[in-house]
Formats: structure tokens, C-alpha cells, sequence
């Protein structure tokens, strides 16, 4: 393993999921979770004393059904909705996608064979994983609709496009998760692999931290990531 990687106990991690926890399926619903992972995850976030938070573009009750039963602190929605510590939510966009923009995009892609709303409290994805070909008109759509109101944005994803409000990104969670115990004080790690984990590493590193991405750090292979996390729930870590 690179030095880099290697965990030190001062570390605050954050996770990233599809992607980098878990492989993309061809639709969202139809991930695989490990039935190991949520006990890993849990035996991490005791070695870095509950320092671990899960950072994902994922709606907060789907991030739990993934992971039952465990309940970390999180940022879903990339951000928009946080669950502290002691778990407070908070919401962190002062607007949603209107009901208007997500009736027009269901209208709108209704005949689009392969292409897949997703719908979460705060944003909207549109993907197109299994109609690839349908990648520009999908682009042309969500960009059409976002010139209405310039408090929104497109964010693209692997295979999607994503509307949602401005001020709701990765890195600005994992600043306000810096905030607060057990992560104050401590050097962050984002794991992630993806353009929409870019402001995640961003933010790791203007802190002191690292930002890992799975396919320049880790082989391009979630099961690397999983068994990196094994290492750092058993071995040694420096300082213990």
C-alpha cells in the first residue's frame, strides 16, 4: 500500500458510496451492498473514534437503507442534508426543485426509454446509464429548465445530470462536519470517484487532509477501497 494511504489515528474519513464503496449498477435501486460493509464501516468509525462520516449524493433514508443497521453521521443529497454527530439534521439549501421542474422533467422523459428520474427532497437526477445515446437531449433538458432560476445548477454525474439548489456540495459538508466533534481538530480524508466528489476533495486538502480517488488510488476498484477499510479497522495504526 502507498505510505500515503497508510492510517494514522488523527484522521477524520469521508465516504464517498456508489461507486466507491459499493459498484454503480445500471439503475440506482439495483445496487449490491456487501453484507459485511456496515459492520466494517462501524469498526472504522470506533478505531478513528467516530470520526467517520458517509458523503454521498444519495437521499438520507436511502443512505440508511443501504447501510442498516448502522447510522453514521452523513451528507446526503451531496451535501444539502446533514446528519451531525449527535444526530441533528439540518437542511442546508433554502430551496427545493420546484414541483414544476420535476412534473416537466417526468413529462418530458416519460417516452425515453432507459432514461431514469430520481427523485430526492432537495434535487433531482435524471439518468442515463441505460440509454446512453440519450446523453445530449438529457443535457439540453436539464440545462433548458435550470435557466429559469439561476439558485440552481446542473451537476454532472457519471451518466446523469443532477439539478439542484446552489450552495449544496460535498465540500461544504464535509467543512461543517470539520466543525463539530469528533471530526474538529483532526485531518480529513474523502474517498471518492466521481466529478461530484471534486468539491469533497477540494475541501480535504485546503484543511491539511487528502482527497483518494478509487480509480488513480485505488485501482479503479471498489473491493481495494473495502480492503483498505479492513486495515484500518485492524492493523496497527501510528501513534496507537
Amino acid at each position: 500500500m502507498n505510505q500515503t494511504l497508510t492510517p494514522q489515528r488523527n484522521w477524520a474519513l469521508f465516504l464517498d458510496i456508489d461507486g466507491t464503496l459499493i459498484d454503480i449498477a445500471p439503475r440506482p435501486q439495483d445496487v449490491v451492498v456487501p453484507p459485511d460493509l456496515p459492520g466494517l464501516l462501524q469498526a472504522v468509525s470506533d478505531r478513528l473514534g467516530g470520526a467517520l462520516a458517509l458523503v454521498s449524493g444519495r437521499a438520507l433514508e436511502v443512505i440508511d437503507q443501504l447501510m442498516a443497521p448502522l447510522r453514521l453521521p452523513a451528507a446526503a443529497e451531496h451535501g444539502a442534508i446533514l446528519r451531525l454527530p449527535d444526530g441533528t439534521l439540518q437542511t442546508c439549501v433554502p430551496r427545493s426543485v420546484p414541483l414544476t421542474w420535476r412534473e416537466h422533467l417526468r413529462a418530458e422523459t416519460k417516452d425515453w426509454t432507459g432514461v431514469l428520474v430520481g427523485e430526492k427532497h432537495a434535487s433531482v437526477a435524471v439518468h442515463y446509464r441505460l440509454a446512453p445515446e440519450r446523453e445530449a437531449e438529457v443535457r439540453a433538458l436539464v440545462t433548458r429548465i435550470v435557466a429559469e432560476d439561476p439558485a440552481f445548477e446542473v451537476l454532472p454525474a457519471r451518466m446523469a445530470f443532477e439539478i439542484r439548489p446552489r450552495g449544496a456540495d460535498k465540500g461544504t459538508a464535509i467543512r461543517r462536519l470539520l466543525e463539530t466533534a469528533p471530526f474538529r481538530g483532526r485531518v480529513p480524508v474523502f474517498v471518492g470517484d466521481d466529478v461530484t466528489d471534486e468539491d469533497g476533495f477540494a475541501a480535504a486538502r485546503e484543511a491539511g487532509g487528502l482527497g483518494l480517488h478509487v480509480g488513480r488510488d485505488f485501482g479503479n476498484d471498489t473491493a481495494n477501497v473495502r480492503r483498505w477499510l479492513k486495515n484500518v479497522a485492524t492493523e496497527s495504526i501510528p501513534g496507537t
